[in-house]
């Protein structure tokens, strides 16, 4: 046994990305080895890797589109026949416009339900029966504060994550008595991934930020530092006594 985490491996779903690599990187500062993967960009999982392989664990990065459930039950079945899963965390979603539902098309609707709500869905299916086998591990997903607080035009990232919310109650509900937990971790507006990408594009501006931020408790935006030590927490045995539940990191958007 490590101190948080027993031996085996935390695969995190959406590990290049700009929260997804720092929570990585909080997972083997905390002793665990990490399987991570990447949609596109190869080179960003691969300077990932190597920093963790620096911190003296183990990592591994593959390629995954989580919505291709042949291709996710390939590699969960590839990774559990070599490593103990015992942590799942989902930090993948959709790179998503900003829209009124009144915009928002059909086809753009199942693109997002079908990555985002599907896709999780099959990371589950595929992976639970061996950390049940493995004698139990724990699930964390990145969700949104727009859980508590309705954000407008944010409806591709917060509708998907509230049907996963309830996915994420029933493992905890009908898994708890064989070791599995099941928690989310709901984050408002964190200064990395897409909230940069829209910054740069102009979608969001200084309006927008003024306007957001006067609703916060906290007058900032989030780090993805802050997002990873919550994700830590509910993936490792300090949090063993703990399912079911939300944490919010959101400088108290829902207040």
């Amino acid at each position: 046994m490590t101190q948080d985490f027993p031996a085996g491996v935390a695969l995190v779903i959406g590990g290049s990305g700009g929260t997804g690599a720092v929570i990585c990187e909080k997972l083997a500062e905390a002793g665990s080895d990490v399987v991570l993967t990447y949609n596109g960009n190869q080179a960003r999982a691969a300077e990932t890797a190597e920093r963790l392989n620096g911190l003296g664990q183990t990592a591994e990065y593959h390629q995954l589109s989580i919505g291709d459930h042949v291709r996710v039950k390939q590699l969960i079945d590839d990774i559990a026949s070599r490593h103990r899963i015992h942590t799942v965390v989902v930090a993948a979603g959709s790179d998503i416009p900003q829209l009124m539902i009144r915009d928002v098309s059909p086809e753009e609707w199942r693109r997002v339900i079908d990555s985002d709500v599907n896709g999780f869905f099959n990371m589950v299916h595929a992976s639970l029966p061996h950390m049940k086998d493995a004698g139990g591990g724990s699930y964390v997903h990145i969700s949104s504060a727009g859980l508590h607080k309705w954000p407008e035009r944010d409806v591709l990232s917060v509708a998907p994550k509230a049907s996963i919310e309830w996915l994420i109650q029933g493992l905890a509900k009908e898994e708890g008595a064989f070791g599995i937990r099941a928690n989310s971790v709901a984050i408002g507006v964190i200064n990395a991934g897409i909230f940069k990408r829209l910054w740069a594009d102009g979608t969001f501006d200084e309006a927008w930020k003024d306007a957001v931020q006067a609703g916060l408790c906290i007058k900032r935006w989030g780090e993805p530092e802050e997002v990873a030590h919550a994700v830590v927490y509910l993936a490792s045995q300090r949090a063993a006594y703990v399912t079911g539940q939300m944490l919010s990191v959101d400088g108290g958007y829902g207040v």
